[in-house]
């Protein structure tokens, strides 16, 4: 499953809510969007390719002008899901822009991180919403196959327990990986005691998957700053 964090001092949203936001008028060069047309028009252009939206969930700045949302995406592929990040903004501080992976996280300091991320135009008097969304969900379509043949790969690297608590050794005891050491015990009791079937396997994807689980029980930056560079120590596995 992809890992979601969405971070919101005004709290979360749903579509229908997002609905209620006001949108200023606009000026001759700047065209404000609402949001709530943001996320319809990406939502139906998703359908359009045969991605459907099972979660979603939304967030706006105090002022409403900025939006933030997370969606976990069913593209088809067996045993894993994308997250897509989407932002919007009705004044000038930001680009509309959409980023994918399997885990994505955004949040209103404005950081947005993903495995790809298109980044789309400005609301100027001649932006097209669907013509962009088009463009960047295609783009970002086009790399569901690499991404799903990281995954794989994965899936299929099988680990002895030797090795599984060797790669925890190194992460906590040794330092190579920069998160708390108080989380190893964790992280062992989920690998070898998984919660959820589909990560009973012992492979690199269940080991991964232990480390982000226990990842949760952190607050929300530290929890991103561990996830992303995860990926990374885990390919040296």
């Amino acid at each position: 499953m992809p890992e979601l964090t969405l971070l919101s001092q005004q709290g979360k949203l749903t579509r229908e809510e997002l609905v209620l936001v006001p949108t200023p008028l606009g000026t001759a060069t700047h065209r404000p969007i609402p949001h709530c047309e943001v996320v319809n028009a990406l939502i139906e252009t998703l359908g359009f390719r045969h991605i459907s939206v099972v979660h979603e969930e939304y967030a706006v700045d105090r002022t409403g002008a900025k939006m933030f949302g997370v969606m976990e995406l069913d593209q088809g592929m067996h045993g894993a899901r994308f997250a897509l990040g989407i932002r919007n903004a009705h004044d000038k501080s930001l680009r509309l822009a959409v980023t994918v992976g399997y885990r994505v996280f955004v949040c209103e300091n404005l950081a947005f991180s993903g495995d790809f991320s298109p980044v789309l135009a400005k609301h100027t008097k001649n932006f097209s919403l669907n013509a962009a969304l088009s463009v960047g969900v295609d783009d970002m379509q086009r790399n569901f196959k690499p991404m799903v043949e990281g995954v794989e790969r994965w899936q299929g690297k099988q680990l002895t327990d030797v090795s599984a608590r060797l790669v925890i050794y190194r992460a906590f005891i040794e330092g190579d990986l920069e998160v708390p050491r108080h989380l190893d015990r964790r992280v062992h009791d989920l690998y070898f005691n998984p919660q959820h079937e589909e990560f009973a396997p012992r492979t690199l994807w269940s080991l991964s998957n232990a480390f982000t689980s226990a990842f949760r029980e952190l607050e929300p930056i530290p929890q991103y700053r561990a996830t992303a560079k995860l990926a990374g120590f885990l390919a040296t596995a």
